[in-house]
C-alpha cells in the first residue's frame, strides 16, 4: 500500500501515514504477542503507552519539543528524519506504536469470545474494559495531562476510543449472539467480509479513476452519483460474497 500510494506524477514519494502502513506494524506487534498471557498483553500495551508519552514529553529536539503542537512535536519530526517531509495534517507515522493497543485490544477482544468463558463473563469483562478507557481516556484530558487528539493517537485518545469501540462490541455481541438477531444483518455482512477488498478498492481504484468515471456518467449529480458509487462497490462485495472468494 505504501508503494502504491507514493508513486507520484514527479516521481515517488513515500509516506507512512496511510492506515494499511501502520495496521501492518500493529498486526505483526499483535501476532508476536499473541500467546502472551491476558496479563502480560495488557502491561506490553501500556508499556508502548507509556513509551510514547516519554518519546513526546521528554525528546526535547529544538524546534519538536512542544508534545502535542502540530507541526512542532517529536512525531513531526521522526517524519522528516524519515520522508523528509511533515504532514500538512497534522498525522505522524510514529502513531502506530500507541495505536498498536488498538490492535493487541481488538485481538484480546476476538480471543476473549472465543474463549470458553460464559457468556456473561465475555460481556462483564467487555464492559469493564470500557468503562476503564472511557474514564481513563477522558480523565487525562479534562485535567489536560494529555489532551484527545486523534492524528498523533495521544493516550487519552487511544484510551477513549477504546473504550467506547468496547461498549459497541458488547451491544453488538448481546443484540447477534446472545438475542440471535441476524435476521437483516446480510446487507452489512456482505461488506464486513470483505472489508480489506473495498478499502483497498476505494483507496487505490476508486480514487484514482473510477469514482471520476462513474461521475461523468452520472453528471455528478449530488445525489445520484453518490448512491450509484455506493451500489455499484457493494455489488462487487456482493460478488465476492456470493462467490465465497473474501478478501
Amino acid at each position: 500500500m505504501c508503494w502504491i500510494t507514493a508513486v507520484r506524477k514527479d516521481g515517488l514519494s513515500f509516506e507512512l501515514w496511510d492506515v494499511l502502513t501502520q495496521l501492518s506494524f500493529t498486526t505483526l506487534v499483535a501476532f508476536l504477542i499473541y500467546r502472551w498471557s491476558p496479563a502480560a498483553q495488557i502491561g506490553f500495551s501500556v508499556g508502548l503507552l507509556i513509551l510514547t508519552e516519554i518519546l513526546f514529553r521528554f525528546t526535547n529536539v529544538p524546534g519538536f519539543d512542544q508534545a502535542f503542537t502540530d507541526q512542532h512535536n517529536f512525531g513531526n519530526y521522526v517524519d522528516l528524519l524519515l520522508m523528509n517531509k511533515i504532514n500538512d495534517g497534522g498525522w505522524v507515522a510514529i502513531n502506530c506504536i500507541p495505536t498498536a493497543c488498538h490492535t493487541i485490544w481488538g485481538m484480546m477482544a476476538g480471543q476473549l469470545l472465543l474463549s470458553n468463558k460464559t457468556r456473561p463473563e465475555k460481556m462483564n469483562t467487555l464492559v469493564i474494559a470500557g468503562i476503564v478507557g472511557l474514564i481513563a481516556g477522558y480523565l487525562l484530558d479534562i485535567t489536560s495531562i494529555t489532551p484527545i487528539i486523534k492524528r498523533i493517537a495521544t493516550t487519552s485518545f487511544v484510551l477513549a476510543s477504546a473504550g467506547w469501540v468496547f461498549f459497541a462490541l458488547v451491544i453488538s455481541y448481546w443484540w447477534i449472539d446472545i438475542k440471535d438477531h441476524r435476521k437483516y444483518l446480510t446487507f452489512f455482512l456482505v461488506v464486513g467480509m470483505n472489508s480489506l477488498f473495498i478499502y483497498l478498492f476505494i483507496e487505490i481504484v476508486a480514487s484514482r479513476w473510477f469514482n471520476g468515471y462513474i461521475g461523468a456518467l452520472t453528471l455528478n449529480t449530488p445525489i445520484i452519483t453518490p448512491l450509484v458509487l455506493f451500489a455499484l462497490e457493494w455489488g462487487m462485495c456482493y460478488w465476492l460474497y456470493k462467490k465465497k472468494d473474501l478478501f
